[in-house]
């Protein structure tokens, strides 16, 4: 059994029945994201969120310097960067994190991933494969990493799930095309993707985490 991961928790109100596990990105932390919480407008919404710490380890595009990743970044050519491996490795750690929460009273169906950039790229990875149904995806500033095995290793379970995609049209890290091929692709397959983008660069904005405010109340109010 894979040991979850330590991880930094907010709860919204006494007794959650929701949780969403949020991803950071390469070289941050599961702080990145804390203080998102308190611009969500849940409506009243009683939320638990896991901000998990990824594990450290060397990243070949910086040199081999260790930092938290979920993988390894081996090249800036999108098609090429993820490292397979790793990729898989982070899946078992973010599925044993929805596991943690299911045996905390959560139910798949109450729960959302969510992961900015290379936390973005795992979010949609796991969820879209998870073996349950879950209660969506946010997926922000991203891509769909091991693209050419998805539609072989999709779950039936969570077929035409509510997707909330973002990106920045000046991302200068992860080119908005690569997020608009991700959209692209789970359109065609049927899933309820809710796509935005703002003029901002890799990173996030108040008009988006506005919109991921009324997203979250649609599909776990």
């Amino acid at each position: 059994m894979t040991r979850a991961l330590d991880a930094i928790e907010l709860e919204t109100g006494p007794q959650p029945d929701a949780s969403i596990v949020w991803l950071h990105g390469l070289g941050a932390d599961g702080s990145d994201f804390v203080p998102v919480v308190d611009e969500l407008d849940l409506g009243g919404l009683a939320v638990r969120f896991v901000f998990p710490h990824a594990p450290e380890q060397p990243v070949t595009i910086n040199g081999g310097m260790v930092m938290r990743a979920w993988y390894d970044i081996v090249s800036a050519d999108l098609e090429r960067r993820a490292d397979e491996r790793g990729v898989r490795a982070s899946q078992r750690l973010v599925e044993a994190l929805i596991e943690r929460e299911r045996a905390r009273g959560i139910v798949p169906e109450r729960l959302v991933l969510a992961g900015f950039s290379q936390g973005g790229a795992i979010a949609l990875h796991t969820g879209l494969r998870h073996s349950a149904r879950l209660a969506g995806v946010i997926a922000l500033s991203c891509y769909l990493p091991l693209a050419q095995s998805f539609e072989t290793e999709r779950s039936s379970a969570n077929a035409g799930l509510p997707v909330f995609l973002a990106h920045g049209r000046h991302d200068e890290i992860v080119p908005v095309a690569a997020g608009r091929r991700a959209r692209d692709l789970l359109v065609a397959l049927g899933y309820a993707v809710e796509w935005h983008e703002y003029a901002m660069p890799h990173s996030v904005c108040g008009e988006e985490i506005e919109a991921i405010g009324a997203w979250l109340r649609r599909v776990l109010g």
